[in-house]
């Protein structure tokens, strides 16, 4: 609890103790309107101020006005502790919502401590400690353990473990070394590391996500805008209507007892405050986008929220999305020496070269590779050569088997096939390909049970290597699609899928335009390019598909818990609303239709922060 808080605690307790001496203590009517205007003060003063201050900024028609005239009404018929218990009530009714807003606020805000303010590097020998705004790319940085890493870059030397939970979602350590990409805002956890920066601060993840975070508040759901509208036009007609209730009965009934019917008046200004509408709709987008930046998802704004609760269709991208964007062995197939060998001999030659399809060879062999190639030369456009042993090994792609005059089994399958001669003789082929993320075929059934059934995969990849995904998935699938076949693809898919809107999940440059184009732009943030998270609605920290189907679970039950509170508190006021005209409700129905419900709408709220993403 803050200090404006505990203030606002303690104004509330001498308040109440003074309308408690008020009601029960025996004192004069006099001593009683002293003791409950002390009272009133100490919790009203503010919200009479506020309403005169708003008589002259054009936005005279809000809550404080309609407390105000409800609550000096009161003290005009000589009803002083009801006057006191509004206002009493009311300022209870603001603490719960200071203290949920503030609780998630923290959720969110926990992400602000991501950037580190110093950074330290080598001057003269020295440890430094600079501002990472000096460190330029290319330049080294040390992290000691226990420190945030303040800028994006590679290690170049140590091991270590870093906790990137702040940006992922992930709880388990992620073990780091040399040649490792490395996140700003991650903590190094138990050895020292260089590293080699690679982006300057401002354009650093922990940074980007900053400036997300503070983009947020400007994008409203249709709710939240619905309500404020609302509120514009609601408030002014309501007063209206309570001055009418006051003076029409008064001109036109005989006998009219005029406080009976300014006490009916004053009941149904203090019931139609929107108070419960105008806190607890927004309270709750903030409380889920909240709750998904905890685990790793970045929603930027309601609105985002509001059009992921009505995700029917999703397109994705292949490459780094479904797959996982970095060739592996898939396979190998020795003739005449054992697998283990043709690998080491296939390790060995690719030893100098860095090709993708090399480093996939090295990862595959796994073992620290002691000796190295006699010899070595690389032949363009074809493989590598080496001398082994007193033997010349071949390895690259059927022009180089032809250039050995080898005799090989052409591979006509998805990926590609690296073929292995020695001294001219064909001993076995080994075939790399990209792989299936584990946790596609799981985040897949996870979309279904949410309802998401038009599931498609746009990629500019081979249709071979497409089709293959695609059966692996049981998803509909097209290949060999420019970005702006791509787009065109989008725009058939949400023609089709009218009931609903789409999602497009994408991870690289070329995927920035679908990604503005779709209902909903989701980009897979850890290895993904600036430029699609820049234009991306929802970013997936970690790479983790399964967050997708979780980021939709969570706008759905937030927008269950946005039309239960708005129900709820629709009922119940217009239900007291009519009774208090009519005469057959009292000051402490009215004070539960307003504030009471209000402090319901505000704890329905505060589930949002909480929501169990079990699918």
């Amino acid at each position: 609890m803050d200090k404006q808080q505990k203030l606002s605690l303690w104004k509330i307790a001498i308040s109440a103790l003074l309308l408690i001496v008020g009601l029960l203590a025996p004192l004069s009517k006099t001593a009683v309107f002293f003791v409950c205007m002390a009272a009133y003060l100490i919790v009203g003063a503010e919200v009479v101020l506020e309403a005169f201050k708003e008589l002259f900024t054009g936005q005279a028609f809000g809550e404080n006005l309609l407390m105000t005239i409800a609550t000096i009404g009161a003290f005009a018929i000589q009803e002083y502790s009801e006057a006191v218990l509004v206002m009493l009530l009311y300022q209870i009714g603001e603490l719960f919502q200071s203290m949920a807003v503030g609780k998630s606020r923290r959720a969110i805000s926990e992400l602000m401590e991501l950037r580190p303010d110093s950074a330290n590097i080598m001057r003269d020998g020295q440890l430094v400690q600079v501002h990472p705004m000096e460190v330029k790319v290319g330049m080294e940085i040390v992290v000691k353990p226990g420190e945030k890493i303040p800028l994006d870059g590679t290690v170049c030397e140590g091991n270590s473990y870093i906790d990137s939970s702040a940006l992922t979602g992930e709880s388990l350590p992620q073990q780091v070394g040399p040649d490792s990409l490395v996140l700003s805002g991650s903590v190094n956890t138990s050895a020292p590391l260089r590293i080699v920066v690679n982006k300057e601060f401002h354009e650093s993840t922990a940074t980007k996500i900053l400036d997300m975070i503070e983009d947020i508040g400007g994008k409203k759901a249709k709710a939240e805008s619905f309500i404020t509208k609302f509120s514009r036009y609601y408030t002014p007609i309501v007063v209206g209507c309570a001055v009418l209730l006051a003076l029409v009965p008064i001109l036109v009934i005989k006998d009219a007892v005029v406080s009976e019917w300014i006490r009916r008046a004053l009941m149904f200004l203090v019931v139609s405050c929107p108070c419960a509408l105008v806190i607890s709709v927004p309270l709750s987008y903030f409380g889920g986008i909240g709750c998904a930046s905890k685990n790793g998802m970045l929603i930027k704004g309601s609105n985002t929220v509001d059009a992921l609760s009505h995700i029917t269709a999703v397109a994705m991208d292949k490459t780094g999305t479904l797959t996982k964007g970095e060739l592996q062995v898939a396979a190998v197939e020795a003739s005449s020496i054992s697998e283990e060998k043709l690998l080491e001999y296939a390790a060995l030659t690719e030893w100098y070269s860095d090709h993708p399809i090399a480093w996939a060879i090295k990862r595959a062999y796994g073992t620290k590779l002691e000796c190295k190639p006699e010899k070595s030369q690389e032949i363009a456009g074809k493989g590598m050569i080496s001398l082994l042993n007193g033997q010349r090994v071949a390895v690259g792609n059927a022009l180089l088997m032809e250039l050995e005059k080898a005799v090989y089994p052409a591979y006509e399958g998805v990926g590609s096939a690296v073929y292995v001669a020695i001294d001219g003789k064909y001993v076995g082929c080994i075939l790399v390909k990209d792989q299936l993320r584990e946790e596609a075929k799981q985040a897949i059934g996870q979309l279904r049970k949410l309802g998401v059934n038009r599931i498609t995969m746009l990629s500019g990849d081979s249709k071979a290597a497409v089709n293959e995904v695609a059966a692996q998935l049981n998803i509909q699938a097209q290949g060999e699609l420019l970005p702006a076949d791509k787009v065109e693809k989008v725009e058939e898919l949400i023609e089709a899928n009218k009931e609903g809107k789409l999602a497009f999940v994408g991870d690289g440059i070329n995927d920035a335009p679908v990604l503005v184009r779709a209902d909903v732009g989701v980009a897979m943030g850890t290895i993904g390019k600036d430029a699609a998270i820049e234009a991306a609605d929802m970013v997936i920290m970690g790479d983790d598909l399964r967050k997708l189907p979780s980021a939709i679970l969570i706008s759905k039950k937030v927008s269950r818990i946005v039309k239960q509170n708005i129900a709820i508190a629709l009922v119940i006021k217009i239900g007291v609303l009519i009774l208090s005209a009519l005469g057959w409700s009292n000051m402490i129905m009215a004070i539960f239709a307003d504030v009471g419900v209000m402090i319901l709408a505000i704890i329905n709220a505060m589930r949002t922060l909480n929501i169990k993403l079990k699918i």
